[in-house]
């Protein structure tokens, strides 16, 4: 397996050297430190005659090493946690969502609940899905502030992004967008998203669900800011192309996709008791890793497609969400038009050390199809979706081309009952 291009515990040393590059559209500059590269990463690559593919991106003015981004939550509750992140390799750290009163949030204990492959509630099988009821930072935003200052201080060159949320008062906004900027932050996420807690003060998907909404508040938000601004989406709503839509119109620079699923994790049918469970009671949460990530494939292929038909050759920004645990899974948000892709509930299973898994395998992928940068694949699998009129059309085109019987059964009529496994195969694509 191929190894990674790129690790900040090996470039970080006090002799690497310095060069600038490229400014957002706020005259910010963005540092890249240079060091030298890995004696086991050139003899891989020096063994099968090929360069390395580059993993770096470049997303609103802002150069990362590498795609894999630190998804808001547990991952990025604190300055330990973060710096682990940086220290690892990871090409850019979100924080945990922070508002101006952390007194107001609250946490239960147990607050997740897994399902396995096989029976739900087995204590064998596979996790393929993760339910959380967390809120968000319960940290006094001071403690916060400091520490993503504390943390730019130490990694200057590297992208650290403040996830934010706020009730529906513009004052308030403009309060937590100004003192989360003079940490020296390098973009903000706003959290329009999260699924539940606190809908009663207007704060997360509550916003994100309704555009009237959503466009004043990113009014107020892009007015004040300084930095890039990403809007984070909830999949929690019928057509997420709108929201999406209206974030961009109202000037935020880059789109996040997606956050969890609204979902009820399953009943103990021991106890009868629902989980998580608090004090024998439960309340729906939400929902992330393997199992939601072709829904999630699905609304950024949406969104991709909507920004490349309203906004073309504008630099907005994409960032995939949702079980991501391999290198595959990266690569398929990336072919659909995502810049980075981030990582939340993977690192709470696998640990911050899967970012090299994630890198090496995102490089195989990259060799085994001649490309030598994330650009040159981005989005190139947008062009193979259509609608089911236009297959029926092309596929009726095909057999015409080639005079040949398509394959599969010609009418419902054809289907027979001793043959019908081998005739249900017969049509599946994979």
């Amino acid at each position: 397996m191929a190894s990674m291009s790129f690790l900040s515990s090996q470039i970080t040393g006090k002799n690497s050297s310095w060069v600038e590059f490229g400014t957002s559209r706020n005259g910010r500059v963005g540092i890249e430190r240079c060091g030298a590269a890995r004696v086991g990463q050139l003899r891989v690559f020096a063994s099968e005659g090929r360069t390395p593919p580059d993993l770096s991106v470049t997303v609103n003015g802002l150069r990362m090493p590498n795609p894999f981004v630190i998804g808001s939550g547990p991952p990025g509750t604190n300055y330990t946690v973060m710096k682990k992140a940086f220290d690892e390799g990871w090409g850019a750290v979100i924080s945990k969502t922070v508002s101006l009163d952390a007194a107001k949030v609250v946490n239960v204990t147990p607050r997740y609940a897994r399902l396995r492959a096989g029976a739900n509630g087995s204590a064998k099988g596979q996790i393929i899905g993760w339910e959380n009821i967390e809120l968000i930072s319960d940290r006094p935003l001071e403690t916060m502030l400091k520490e993503f200052k504390q943390l730019k201080e130490e990694y200057p060159d590297r992208i650290l992004i403040a996830s934010i949320m706020e009730e529906y008062d513009k004052a308030a906004w403009e309060e937590l967008i100004d003192r989360v900027e003079q940490t020296g932050v390098d973009a903000i996420e706003i959290n329009f998203s999260c699924p539940h807690g606190m809908p009663e003060r207007k704060m997360g998907a509550a916003v994100g669900q309704d555009c009237a909404l959503l466009e004043e508040v990113c009014g107020w938000i892009n007015a004040k800011a300084t930095v890039p601004v990403w809007a984070k989406m909830t999949p929690n709503i019928t057509d997420i192309t709108q929201p999406a839509k209206v974030a961009l119109s109202s000037g935020c620079e880059g789109i996040s996709a997606i956050n969890t699923i609204m979902s009820v994790m399953g009943i103990n049918l021991s106890t009868l008791h629902p989980e998580p469970c608090v004090e024998g009671y439960s309340t729906p949460g939400g929902y992330s890793a393997k199992a939601v990530h072709p829904i999630a494939l699905a609304k950024v292929m949406n969104i991709a497609q909507m920004m490349k038909a309203e906004y073309g050759g504008k630099d907005y920004s994409l960032s995939g969400i949702g079980g991501v645990e391999t290198g595959g899974d990266a690569a398929e948000f990336i072919l659909l038009g995502s810049n980075t892709v981030q990582v939340c509930t993977g690192v709470m299973m696998h640990g911050y050390g899967i970012v090299k898994k994630l890198c090496s395998e995102l490089q195989d992928f990259m060799m085994m199809h001649n490309f030598s940068s994330i650009e040159d694949f981005r989005g190139v699998s947008l062009q193979y979706f259509t609608t089911h009129t236009d297959l029926v059309r092309r596929q009726q085109a095909a057999i015409q081309q080639r005079k040949a019987i398509r394959k599969g059964l010609q009418s419902d009529k054809d289907w027979t009952g001793d043959g019908f496994v081998h005739e249900t195969e017969s049509m599946v694509s994979n």
